[in-house]
């Protein structure tokens, strides 16, 4: 009898060539799988939530697997944690109905970018944050991105190597917070995201911030559907996928 098994992951994304699996390239998925297969003495298709690209990093990444082997998620989740680097870990692991599609059935996803906004660098957060020097006004980011909020679409803040099919998606909350001294974390949720979307609107946020742009213009950028209006791609390090939520 075929069982579903739904995984919750988290990485450090630095090491890797994002999750998908790539030839001659470590990737996250690709760890899992094979470990997994080794564990279960049978191979595994793993199916991920979605793709990360090189050096982002996971809290709650969801994948899944369709197995017919018996052994307790519990065990599963011990014996593959046991296996794989140290930088990637099985948060949870459980049966679920076999319905269930980890990139599918999401209704959304929220991610976070942290900046670290100080003269100096961080050396704790090289790996995990964008450093930014210039002096930030946070609220200006803030009235700037709740423009954000609804349904619009994203061109301006596509991957110039665009997917085909269309850049319209439901953003439905963002929030910018100045955390203690020098942290500014910026989350957004959304039912999708086009390629760099995220990395994208930071990029452009940190122009309103640092007063290169006004949040007027940031919003005219928006309606533009033109990716050469707005910023820079902010660099991948300081993102980090979420939670995806069902």
């Amino acid at each position: 009898m075929m069982r579903t098994i739904k995984l919750t992951i988290a990485f450090d994304g630095t090491n890797y060539h994002g999750w998908q699996i790539q030839k001659e390239k470590p990737t996250v998925q690709q760890v899992l799988r094979d470990t997994i297969s080794m564990v279960l003495n049978r191979p595994i298709i793993l199916h991920g939530s979605g793709r990360t690209d090189a050096g982002v990093h996971a809290l709650g990444l969801v994948a899944h697997f369709a197995t017919d082997a018996v052994l307790p998620v519990d065990t599963l989740c011990k014996a593959v944690n046991s296996l794989i680097p140290k930088d990637i870990v099985i948060k949870k692991a459980e049966e679920v109905d076999g319905r269930f599609n980890a990139r599918y059935s999401a209704k959304s996803r929220t991610y976070w970018y942290l900046i670290w906004n100080s003269s100096q660098r961080c050396a704790f957060l090289q790996r995990y944050a964008w450093h930014v020097s210039a002096p930030l006004n946070i609220e200006a980011m803030k009235q700037a991105a709740a423009v954000l909020i609804g349904v619009h679409d994203f061109a301006s803040f596509q991957g110039s190597d665009r997917e085909n099919g269309h850049a319209v998606r439901e953003v439905r909350r963002v929030a910018c917070k100045k955390m203690r001294q020098h942290l500014v974390i910026f989350s957004i949720t959304a039912n999708a995201f086009v390629k760099h979307m995220v990395r994208n609107i930071v990029g452009t946020l940190v122009d309103v911030g640092t007063g290169k742009i006004s949040t007027e213009s940031f919003e005219s950028i928006l309606l533009k559907k033109d990716r050469s209006a707005a910023g820079i791609t902010a660099p991948p390090h300081g993102l980090f996928l979420r939670k995806v939520h069902y």
